[in-house]
């Protein structure tokens, strides 16, 4: 029973990366199938809206046209902040990927023993759900583009903006909800 326990140990031990290349490889299949839901891209068209719009602001007041000025300073610094937010939130992913898949070894030790087994389990779980964290990032994205291109700028262009912006900042939201949802979906720690 102790050689075959160490003969299974010593195969997981060695097979290691290929086990966690195996559930990103699953995860990267999810992600990639998943990824024709966004159809389209998040550009908003206003090249019709800015043929009208100098003649527009040209009839506004100071007054007006200074609020216009600093409601889109406003927007113009949160959109630079949320970018990085979003940023973080991606590039961390990708850090917490490197992290998780260098550590493999240990966890994955600790399968062939009953006392220490849900170490390894618990590993295989987070590593499913970071892998599932990446459909629910393309699933956000989707959701956003579907969101920005319905956004009308024909009628009113500071409504556009701040429409513009109140989805990317749930988009941001959203972004940084995925890590956990993941994380309860599998029942990772």
């Amino acid at each position: 029973k102790w050689i075959f326990k160490t003969a299974c140990a010593i195969l997981i031990v060695t097979n290691t990366w290929n086990i966690v290349m195996a559930v990103f490889d699953v995860a990267q299949n999810v992600v990639n199938q998943s990824s024709g839901v966004i159809s389209g891209n998040t550009a908003i068209d206003i090249s019709s809206t800015i043929t009208n719009l100098h003649d527009r602001l040209m009839e506004m007041d100071v007054g007006p046209l200074f609020g216009l000025w600093f409601q889109s300073l406003f927007v113009g610094v949160t959109m630079w902040a949320l970018s990085i937010c979003i940023f973080i939130v991606i590039f961390g992913r990708m850090i917490e990927i490197y992290l998780v898949t260098s550590v493999a070894p240990i966890p994955m030790a600790t399968m062939a023993n009953r006392e220490w087994c849900q170490m390894g389990q618990g590993y295989l779980r987070s590593l499913f759900a970071l892998g599932f964290q990446g459909f629910l990032i393309i699933i956000c994205v989707a959701i956003y583009a579907v969101l920005v291109q319905n956004i009308a700028t024909e009628t009113d262009i500071i409504k556009a903006i701040w429409t513009c912006m109140g989805y990317t900042v749930l988009l941001c939201f959203t972004l940084f909800k995925t890590g956990s949802l993941a994380k309860s979906v599998f029942n990772a720690h």
